[in-house]
């Protein structure tokens, strides 16, 4: 696997033994991790949990038929309509049963003896844009950084960065921040579950302040420290990858943010994929532990042709006197 690339997980339903290995192999060569739900039976339940994913591969067959194979993508489609369903098309099928089936709601199919198809619809419905490597070191060097800087002796551990392209909120609160720049309009996205937080906001005082008697930490006390890591990660992004370009027009188009909080729903108004990182931060100590979901949503200007790293160049540093040589 490509380590350098981000990685999407996309959901398997195919049972087919004839396939599985072709499938594992490509899977493995193209930054996919495939995902099969055990029982089909529980498969909304899992639709409906806080999984990222970019995408949904369907056999034909998959239930028994191709008209249960349809029923289950059409209820997929209706709980998570902003996954790509993949169809894997099966001898038996006919194409006059799949036009009339599923043809309206997959967004592409192939044949397993040929999977040219496939990876033309990886490419163009999972990972769409195509992320700098430069980009996706950067944020991950920004981000740890400012991590350990916020929640001094813990350790601080990355995920393998994912392209999902699903709209589900992760735990209960997020700071939302616009980035703006030639190469790039949209959002970054940072966000946490509460109580874990709270709690590691809670060891960060009493180690700081040595008592152990000080007042619990409460949610405004949560707001204030994602705020803080927000515009501190937004400033140094901003540094490292914005700084010698101007914005563009300020007449641009805006579209609307959407959440929903019953369903735990954001919407960016663009099917654009999200560049997600996911950060654990463990106190060995105490044992307390918290997770930060990353998102990057380029959703109103993509353009990676134009993207450049601000790169420090060290004869300026020495010139300025904030290096030696030695």
């Amino acid at each position: 696997m490509n380590t350098t690339r981000p990685v999407s997980k996309v959901l398997l339903l195919d049972d087919s033994p004839a396939h599985a290995e072709a499938l594992k192999s490509f899977f493995d060569e193209h930054n996919l991790i495939a995902l099969k739900v055990r029982d089909s039976g529980r498969l909304a339940t899992v639709l409906r949990t806080n999984i990222d994913l970019g995408g949904v591969l369907l056999a034909d067959d998959y239930g028994g038929s191709v008209e249960q194979a349809a029923m289950l993508a059409a209820r997929i489609n209706a709980l998570r309509p902003e996954l790509p369903i993949i169809l894997r098309r099966g001898a038996s099928s006919t194409t006059q049963a799949l036009a009339q089936a599923l043809q309206s709601i997959v967004c592409a199919s192939f044949d397993a003896a040929d999977l040219g198809a496939l990876r033309a619809a990886i490419d163009q419905y999972i990972f769409s844009l195509d992320f700098p490597n430069a980009l996706v070191r950067g944020i991950a060097e920004i981000t740890e950084a400012r991590l350990g800087a916020l929640f001094k002796g813990v350790t601080v551990r990355r995920d393998t960065p994912s392209v999902v392209r699903d709209r589900i909120i992760f735990g209960e609160v997020f700071s939302l921040i616009p980035l703006e720049g030639n190469w790039c309009r949209g959002y970054m996205l940072m966000q946490a579950k509460e109580e874990p937080l709270l709690a590691m906001i809670e060891r960060e005082r009493v180690d700081s302040e040595g008592d152990t008697n000080a007042a619990h930490a409460c949610f405004r006390d949560l707001n204030s420290l994602l705020g803080e890591l927000t515009n501190l990660i937004w400033g140094a992004f901003k540094d490292r990858f914005l700084a010698q370009q101007g914005a563009r027009a300020a007449s641009q188009v805006q579209v609307p943010l959407l959440v929903n909080h019953k369903h735990r729903y954001i919407s960016f108004g663009s099917d654009n994929p999200q560049l997600c990182f996911r950060y654990l931060l463990n106190d060995a100590a105490s044992g307390q532990s918290v997770a930060i979901d990353q998102r990057f949503v380029f959703s109103l200007n993509w353009s990676p042709e134009d993207f450049c790293e601000n790169t420090v160049d060290i004869d300026d540093l020495v010139e300025s006197g904030e290096l030696d040589l030695f």
